[in-house]
């Protein structure tokens, strides 16, 4: 199993993402990349023609300057043509033969991304301590190479570019499992400390909760899944069912407007606290503490078929002063349309697990603490390896399963890899910090 140490940079004015480090390109280069389950491509700053700020010093919490990639200085990139079968804008380009543009707009406001797709390798080092060999194995991705960022990329949110691992072809997680080096699936947990980990390869424990994924406009784009019912407390509310994107990528849940309605006027009726106001944040149900601080919360459940429930037992967001908690807010907002989203914030406690092989979502409790990788519903078991210091991720060809031992605890720890049968697992371990 590969262990890869990442940061979470918090800033709770422009977004609360979880990052990590990852290394790519000849020689390697390292890029701080955000997690995002909402979105395909993988993109970093690039030939920059208008990027974020890439020095330490404009981010209280990095100790080294964030990186640009340049493909010319990369022996191992390879542009992407406007012929080729995953250049989406191919069809507008003036000669076939020319170099794939990309551009992508993100659900923030003014948002977006834009640049050239270009083939480069994804650093990954199998073997173990006893491994003589211990070759360094390069996966081949696409990458955006991202000259021109606007909106949120320009103001500290994902500044040095983003990890989509959405369900498109383009995505690493699809790149990894059609190569052969993972189990089509991957997890993701955030911990109550804040701190989480990513696993590729990882379709979950065989006690885990599970529904299916749903497609969207008749086509399977992304990960969402289908609401029954919702609960605060042990009140059930009528005509509450929706569908909802599961997304690390946002900070905060959306709910439905007319389920939405439902739920605060049901959160606000429980919950024994006055209401009030808290200026700079976008909850409009805000109570203030008492001299107790926070009263019972009420929790909030979300019913699924076959008796499964998603429990967020604390769905709210504290508000701390200088002698402690002077408030708190229900940390959910409402959105058009028919569809909401599940943030980052509902899934702290849990891991949560994208099974793209068998397109369904699978969800457990969890502390995140390192665990072998339990046999799961398909009956394979875990076979533990020694592991090897490095940073870096996997490739090459069918690779067997690996068991973690244990987790570095500070952001300067190094990673370890090994291997599972079938199927390659990568563990992120996060810890956080705060962006100014």
């Amino acid at each position: 199993m590969l262990r890869l140490v990442a940061l979470i940079l918090f800033n709770f004015m422009s977004n609360r993402l979880h990052y990590m480090w990852i290394d790519i390109a000849t020689p390697k280069a390292s890029f701080l990349v955000a997690l995002d389950a909402g979105s395909d491509l993988f993109w970093v700053p690039c030939d920059c023609v208008q990027c974020a700020p890439l020095s330490s010093s404009y981010y209280s919490s990095l100790d080294k300057d964030l990186n640009e990639y340049s493909p010319s200085t990369s022996s191992t990139s390879k542009s992407l043509s406007c012929s080729h079968h995953l250049c989406e804008l191919g069809l507008s380009c003036p000669n076939p033969k020319q170099q794939c543009p990309y551009t992508i707009n993100y659900y923030s406001d003014d948002t977006s991304t834009s640049g050239f797709l270009v083939e480069d390798v994804l650093h990954l080092v199998p073997g173990h301590h006893s491994d003589a060999s211990n070759k360094s194995v390069k996966a081949p991705v696409i990458i955006g190479c991202g000259s021109k960022q606007t909106g949120g990329y320009l103001n500290g949110v994902a500044p040095d570019g983003l990890l989509g691992l959405g369900l498109g072809e383009i995505s690493v997680p699809s790149f990894l499992a059609k190569a052969g080096y993972i189990k089509n699936s991957f997890s993701l947990c955030f911990n109550e400390d804040d701190s989480g980990r990513l696993f590729f390869g990882d379709q979950g424990i065989a006690e885990q909760q599970t529904t299916p994924f749903l497609p969207l406009d008749g086509k399977n784009l992304t990960y969402i899944v289908g609401v029954d019912e919702c609960c605060v407390g042990s009140s059930c509310l009528d005509k509450t069912s929706f569908k909802i994107l599961v997304d690390s990528g946002t900070s905060f849940t959306f709910l439905p407007d007319q389920v939405y309605g439902k739920v605060v006027d049901e959160f606000d009726r429980q919950v024994n606290a006055s209401k009030s106001m808290f200026q700079g944040y976008p909850w409009q149900y805000c109570y203030k503490s008492s001299s107790h601080g926070v009263p019972k919360i009420p929790s909030l459940t979300l019913k699924f078929g076959a008796s499964n429930t998603f429990v967020v037992s604390n769905p709210v967001f504290v508000i701390y002063g200088t002698q402690g908690a002077v408030g708190f807010c229900l940390a959910i907002q409402p959105t058009d349309g028919d569809v909401g989203t599940i943030g980052q914030n509902f899934m702290t406690g849990y891991k949560i697990v994208f099974d793209r092989e068998n397109f369904k979502l699978g969800w457990s409790r969890s502390n995140c603490q390192e665990e072998p990788l339990n046999p799961s519903a398909n009956g394979n078991s875990p076979n533990s390896l020694p592991t090897t210091e490095q940073q870096s991720s996997p490739n090459g060809h069918a690779v067997a399963p690996a068991v973690a031992g244990r987790t570095p605890s500070k952001s300067s720890a190094k990673c370890r890899l090994s291997f599972l049968a079938n199927s390659f697992l990568l563990l992120l371990t996060v810890h956080i910090s705060f962006i100014n």
